[in-house]
């Protein structure tokens, strides 16, 4: 069963690149006493992805922080290796939070996953954004199968 506004974020674990090597990131990290945009792609350098979504909240992340929001977080079910290197490639500084949910677990834990084997990609995350307040999910947009508009920056910033 999919997450649904209202209610709590599930707990979990990420990994994220640092200047040490890779970190584990706990959703109690994450979420606990703040403001968080996570959005998930289905693979990072995938070509929505890596042309709009990803793009989108980089252009807008000023904006979108100057809603109250602390963190703009992209999770993909790819490694923490992958996630770095996507981010470095798109100019994700310290705009947006790179966070790899490399076995899927908190896709899954979401009710979010997404079965792409027949494009070779394994299980994945559905494209989705959700906003989040001290751990609950206040707004949660999941796109349509092959569809790219709720979950982007545009949508996401009009919603905050």
């Amino acid at each position: 069963m999919a997450i649904k506004a209202g209610e709590r974020m599930p707990a979990g674990t990420f990994k994220t690149m640092t200047a040490d090597g890779p970190k584990n990131v706990t959703t109690d990290e994450l979420f606990k006493n703040k403001k968080v945009v996570l959005f998930s792609v289905p693979g990072a350098f995938t070509p929505t992805c890596d042309a709009k979504h990803l793009p989108g909240f980089i252009q807008l992340a000023d904006q979108i922080k100057a809603k109250g929001v602390d963190t703009i977080a992209c999770m993909a079910v790819n490694d923490v290796f992958v996630m770095s290197a996507w981010g470095r490639s798109a100019g994700a500084g310290d705009k947006v939070l790179m966070l790899a949910d490399g076995n899927g677990d908190y896709a899954k834990a979401l009710g979010l996953e997404m079965d792409a084997r027949g494009f070779g990609m394994g299980m994945r995350s559905q494209r989705f954004a959700i906003v989040i307040e001290d751990g609950v999910a206040k707004h949660v947009f999941v796109e349509e199968p092959g569809q790219f508009k709720v979950s982007s920056a545009e949508h996401v910033l009009a919603n905050l």
